[in-house]
């Protein structure tokens, strides 16, 4: 059976910034990989003033050139909490794509919107069914953390890592076409912006962490024996 991961973000380049080679290698293995942003509207976020919606189509369109779905909730940045609401959306995801793996913001955060999207993630993957009130939706049967770099993650310690070296090329393109979006620039390989620069450190460091050249870490919300992607 194929199997099925989601991952969730609070915003558009959560994923692509702090997980994509290990979304990448599930593909690799023919699994379904589903991404949630519960942003879906940039309108009073400046930087894509008036291109709004081309950043939501282009953030599908990269991620379908990879084999993922990509999917926008519609809340703004400082726009939504951990209320009744904002976890029955995420648990209406939940209840449609059935993941087997889930993945999530690590809670404690710099950034308001993480740390919202965190607490809302964690009711609606542990709870959809009493969420929504269908006994037939089920949690995944493993959910991890992940960071989203230094500037935001505040005291993560992992305890599963995944080697993204074989994947790591596709990764850094697909974090760097989209950040040549929002600076309103031509993707050019040869040029690596500051958020390409600081995910090669840390992809390099959680790699001499356990012993690969590239690798992404995470945080099991529960112990597991064995943390297969």
């Amino acid at each position: 059976m194929t199997r099925t991961i989601l991952a969730i973000g609070a915003h558009y380049d959560d994923c692509p910034f702090g997980i994509p080679g290990t979304l990448l290698r599930a593909v690799q293995k023919h699994q379904r990989v589903v991404i949630l942003s519960l942003i879906g509207d940039y309108t009073n976020w400046p930087p894509v003033k008036g291109r709004e919606q081309g950043l939501l189509e282009l953030s599908k369109q990269l991620a379908a050139e990879r084999g993922i779905e990509m999917r926008f909730l519609g809340y703004k940045s400082l726009g939504f909490e951990p209320t009744l609401e904002t976890k029955r959306a995420v648990a209406e995801v939940v209840a449609e794509v059935k993941p087997d793996t889930a993945f999530m913001l690590w809670p404690r955060d710099r950034h308001p919107d993480h740390e919202a999207a965190s607490a809302i993630c964690h009711a609606a993957l542990y709870q959809p069914a009493r969420l929504l009130g269908r006994d037939d939706v089920k949690s995944p049967s493993k959910v991890f953390w992940y960071d989203n770099g230094p500037g935001h993650t505040i005291g993560f310690e992992p305890d599963t890592f995944v080697d993204v070296t074989a994947e790591w090329p596709a990764a850094s393109e697909w974090l760097g076409r989209l950040m040549a979006y929002v600076r309103k620039e031509d993707y050019d390989p040869a040029k690596a912006d500051a958020a390409m620069e600081t995910k090669s450190v840390l992809s390099r460091y959680r790699g001499l962490t356990c012993g690969a050249r590239y690798a992404e870490a995470f945080k099991s919300v529960k112990p597991v024996v064995n943390a297969e992607f």
